[in-house]
Formats: structure tokens, sequence, C-alpha cells
């Protein structure tokens, strides 16, 4: 896995990143945020295990960020 975008930015002259390749299609960002604000902000996990498990799923997966 690589955290090098194969899909150029949607923005002349930024770099590849998740969000400027996302604003190719505005409103599946938009939806991205929401959902991703959701899962964040609520559920039955506890924000402890949701931070520990992204940042082991990022170690696995050789994240950069």
């Amino acid at each position: 896995m690589s955290t090098n975008p194969r899909v150029k930015s949607a923005i002349p002259g930024e770099d590849e990143n998740f969000a400027s390749v996302m604003m190719h299609t505005p409103s599946i960002l938009q939806r991205f945020g929401d959902l991703y604000t959701e899962f964040w902000q609520r559920g039955i996990i506890s924000q402890e295990i949701k931070e520990m498990t992204r940042i082991r799923n990022a170690r696995i997966t050789d994240c950069g960020y």
C-alpha cells in the first residue's frame, strides 16, 4: 500500500494529497467528511480504542500521514 495517490490533484499546482484528489468530486468529499466526523464523535467504541486502531493501521500500512 502506498501513500502516493494514483490520481492527480484536482487543484492546479497543488501536490496530490487526500483532499486535493477528492476535490475531483466535491460532493463525495463532503459526504466523506460527514461520515468521518460521525464515526469519530459517536458510537459505542471508545475514542481511545479508535485512536489506537487508527495508529496501528497507519503503522501496518506504512502510512505517511
